[in-house]
């Protein structure tokens, strides 16, 4: 309700930048060609009736949960909406990002959207669960995306290792663990590899008060200059000559 009530719209907007970005990409609605596949790999998955056993490293809590679960419960409850897949892709597509990292592969939907942008960028995804990483890389290959790595492991023991193979992250989407502490670990670790013109996309910073708080720790951060909050999903840029911001909008 809070976010309802303060958040914004075009209107309200006196950044160029974040005006052209907020009316060209993130409201756009256009449909590209590749939407339609990826989506068809969800519907696949939400009838699917095959079950996977599910290790879970970040959902709150300290301990790695594990369950037998369903594809099609994943793809309903786990997985980002299309809304937010083609946003990811229209961002991708509006700052062409060489190296782009995903923290929590999931079913690979998101991974798709953004690896499906810009077939030279190179897309890093990293997923703790074994069998939903193989999940993730039987529908990379039913849509013939080939311009995806896998890394599985728990974040914490696999993130420093991949850090070291990759030059510069132009695009970070951080998907995987959704607690204030582990957050701010991955957020810190990357950031020695961003530039001014990097793009960092925190999912969920308002599912609870420990990533509200480490939201607001993100915006603070002085190498942050500004900051777009669409409830679900977070944006960071760290773009130099201009005054720190933080935008609410609607979305």
């Amino acid at each position: 309700m809070r976010y309802r009530l303060f958040a914004s719209n075009e209107h309200g907007l006196h950044s160029p930048f974040v005006f052209e970005l907020y009316t060209r990409v993130i409201k756009d609605e256009t449909a590209f060609y590749v939407f339609s596949a990826i989506e068809s790999v969800r519907a696949k998955m939400l009838l699917s009736d095959k079950s996977i056993l599910v290790h879970d490293f970040g959902t709150g809590g300290n301990k790695t949960h594990e369950k037998k679960l369903s594809l099609q419960f994943i793809a309903k409850n786990y997985v980002k909406p299309a809304k937010y897949g083609q946003l990811l892709f229209r961002l991708v597509n509006k700052f062409r990002p060489a190296q782009i990292l995903e923290l929590g592969t999931s079913l690979g939907i998101t991974t798709m959207y953004l690896a499906s942008a810009d077939s030279k960028a190179n897309v890093t995804t990293i997923e703790g669960c074994v069998n939903t990483a193989a999940t993730a890389k039987e529908n990379f290959e039913t849509a013939g995306i080939k311009n995806i790595k896998q890394v599985t492991g728990e974040f914490s023991e696999v993130l420093p290792e991949v850090l070291k193979n990759i030059p510069q992250l132009d695009f970070v989407y951080f998907d995987g663990n959704h607690r204030k502490e582990a957050t701010l670990l991955y957020f810190n670790q990357c950031l020695p590899k961003h530039s001014e013109h990097s793009v960092f996309v925190f999912d969920d910073i308002h599912w609870s008060s420990e990533m509200q708080q480490a939201w607001k720790i993100i915006q603070q951060h002085e190498a942050v200059t500004l900051t777009i909050d669409l409830f679900f999903i977070g944006i960071v840029f760290f773009r130099k000559g201009i005054p720190k911001q933080h935008f609410v909008l609607k979305y």
